[in-house]
């Protein structure tokens, strides 16, 4: 596609109209395409931007709270995977300017893996499909266009860019999926185990350091000192995963439901491992359709076939269909950890 076509179809998709239209060309390229200017340095200014034009509308939406929840409710908003999935629900992907195959690769992956998530989670700290950091530049660098297009005035960047970043994190859905720090801290409280991070700044960096009991687990680093602390947190639970219990390892998304083992999102996930141990697609079928149409009973079963053999689950009875392929899915990634298949 031509540029100019791509910079046509992004203004239609944020809702404006560019009078340097050359910002958002060079918003929408990155470093590997050859003789152009790429998105960096808007991406710089964009990072920054988006995280003072998010902090003033939590700022305003939420007058008596402490300012460490603001800080979390900022960046769950900004982070990259939250970016790199506003970028994917938008399309946006589709007009970034590169010239590497391997980045056409993960963002296939990544796009894949966001087209099966349940548009009710609202809250995603990461998936099992790693979020391409190009999509949250991207992102970024077009918010950067954007705010100096309209001659760097914050409010009126705000009024165009929120639309990109829907659906806004609230309290609310911060409440019920707890934060990667949270998470942390209370996974290594249950197994025994203390946490320490540390942070430092060095010049524009801020660099977040995980460590548990002594040893260093995981780091990151960021512009912003939250990002970093919670990019940190996200890879110790990841490494920690290898080290600690399974059952410990998900305490936001298993949930004991009349005695029953469910995966929050539990569909998604299955499919993005059968997509990173490159498996075919999980199939459903329906082994159970009963009851009458204002009491409906489904089970539904799961099948993957693996290199090895070919793997089949049924799951509990249900009032609704998606509810009993999630069930299903639930158990076969239960059984799948139990068995040390990932």
């Amino acid at each position: 596609m031509k540029m100019e076509a791509s910079v046509s179809a992004v203004e239609k998709i944020i809702g404006y109209s560019f009078q340097n239209k050359k910002l958002l060309e060079q918003a929408l390229t990155h470093s590997s395409y050859p003789d152009s200017v790429s998105y960096e340095r808007l991406e710089f200014l964009g990072d920054a931007v988006l995280g003072l034009a998010t902090s003033n509308h939590l700022f305003l939406a939420y007058s008596s709270v402490d300012p460490g929840t603001l800080s979390l409710l900022r960046a769950a908003n900004v982070s990259t995977e939250k970016l790199a999935r506003a970028a994917v629900r938008n399309g946006l992907h589709r007009y970034v300017r590169h010239n590497t195959v391997s980045i056409v690769d993960m963002i296939n992956e990544f796009v894949d893996a966001v087209d099966c998530e349940d548009d009710c989670v609202v809250v995603k700290y990461g998936g099992l499909v790693k979020a391409p950091k190009i999509l949250a530049d991207i992102v970024e660098s077009i918010a950067a266009a954007v705010y100096v297009d309209l001659d760097f005035d914050l409010k009126r960047l705000w009024v165009v860019i929120r639309g990109l970043l829907e659906p806004i994190v609230t309290l609310d859905d911060l409440e019920h999926k707890p934060q990667p720090v949270t998470m942390l801290f209370e996974i290594c409280q249950k197994n025994g185990k203390k946490v320490d991070i540390q942070q430092q700044r060095n010049g524009a960096k801020s660099t977040a350091s995980v460590y548990v009991d002594g040893e260093l687990i995981a780091s990151a680093s960021s512009d912003q000192k939250d990002i970093a602390r919670l990019e940190a947190a996200k890879a110790a639970l990841h490494k920690l995963e290898c080290l600690l219990p399974a059952t410990t390892m998900m305490p936001d998304c298993c949930v004991d439901i009349d005695g029953t083992f469910e995966v929050e999102a539990g569909k998604q996930k299955l499919y993005a491992i059968c997509g990173m141990k490159k498996w075919p697609k999980p199939v459903y079928s329906i082994e159970k359709d009963e009851g009458t149409p204002q009491d409906k009973k489904y089970v539904s079963a799961v099948r993957i076939a693996t290199p090895a053999a070919t793997l089949q689950m049924s799951g509990d009875e249900k009032s609704r269909v998606k509810d009993a392929e999630n069930s299903a899915a639930s158990l076969m990634i239960r059984a799948l950890q139990h068995h040390k298949y990932v």
